[in-house]
């Protein structure tokens, strides 16, 4: 597929500098190389905090976290992308750093352990852990990215109290099998192919049939309201559909609606794609009301 055909020149302009900061001789497995590369793209397009905005580091239930915002009874987690073995505090800081300002809530950003170094179930364990702290004295909406984003999934699938009131997911990786539909249409996508889905999942470990390591294994009759934000070019498209069509069979309330014309990792061109700019916005939107509720 001729991506540069069908994208907006903004988002294929934010593809390109993407891939500027990855050297064409670093291995894939390099995990180091991969990760200050990584960490040199999220610090270019980090647009800063919004004014006034409080901000601390922390850490909640003995995992490191980033505090966004004074209390508020409902907080959002955020958790990080990355493939289970990037990112961190800083990668995602100023995109915690809106959502608390669009939102008027407190954002607590999850410093979640990495892989290789620490497999599955360690992230889940270390989400699991600080979700269990907040709601003892508020209610929780759980948000994320990519991983992350696969990460809330698998938390809402195997652990439920009434104080997780809901859940946003952009483009998430939900466990579906890699096969038909998107995952063939855009198997070789900008920023995420279908083989590097495998890879991360495959350096991460976990079984398939293990909820904690695979949303769709999870209960999903359980889940708090579901609202999923897949990218139209990107592999896991399908896993968000077929995941909503799971759900909704259980009698969950579950929305799915497509970021069309945008790709994975998206978040990051928010500043530099009208496209992505107007999507965020109505994400953070549909955040703020649905905790407004």
């Amino acid at each position: 597929m001729d991506y540069r055909a069908i994208l907006d020149q903004d988002v294929v302009a934010f593809i390109d500098k993407t891939l500027s900061f990855y050297s064409a001789d670093l291995a894939a497995d390099d995990w180091q190389g991969q990760r200050a590369a990584y960490d040199r793209m999220a610090a270019h397009f980090h647009a800063g905090r919004p004014a006034g905005l409080a901000v601390s580091d922390g850490r909640i239930a003995d995992v490191p976290v980033r505090i966004y915002g004074e209390e508020t009874a409902t907080v959002i987690v955020y958790v990080h992308g990355g493939g289970f073995v990037l990112g961190g505090l800083d990668s995602h800081d100023d995109v915690c750093a809106e959502i608390a300002a669009a939102t008027q809530r407190r954002v607590v950003s999850v410093d979640y352990r990495l892989s290789p170094e620490h497999r599955h179930p360690a992230a889940y364990d270390d989400l699991l852990a600080v979700v269990k702290s907040l709601v003892e004295t508020c209610d929780v909406v759980l948000c994320g990215d990519s991983a992350g984003a696969s990460l809330c999934a698998c938390l809402c699938g195997c652990w439920h109290d009434a104080r997780i009131i809901g859940q946003f997911l952009i483009y998430p990786a939900l466990g579906f099998a890699p096969e038909g539909g998107s995952f063939e249409r855009h198997a070789h996508a900008p920023l995420l192919s279908r083989d590097e889905v495998e890879a991360y999942g495959a350096v991460r470990g976990g079984e398939r049939d293990d909820p904690r390591a695979t949303a769709s294994a999870g209960d999903l009759a359980r889940l708090p309201p579901t609202f999923i934000f897949p990218a139209e070019c990107d592999p896991l498209h399908d896993d968000a559909l077929r995941y909503a069509e799971a759900a909704a069979k259980c009698g969950t309330d579950i929305t799915v609606e497509t970021s069309a014309g945008l790709v994975h990792g998206w978040l990051r061109a928010r500043h530099e794609s009208t496209r992505a700019a107007r999507t965020f916005a109505g994400i953070a939107g549909k955040i703020a009301a649905f905790c407004a509720g």
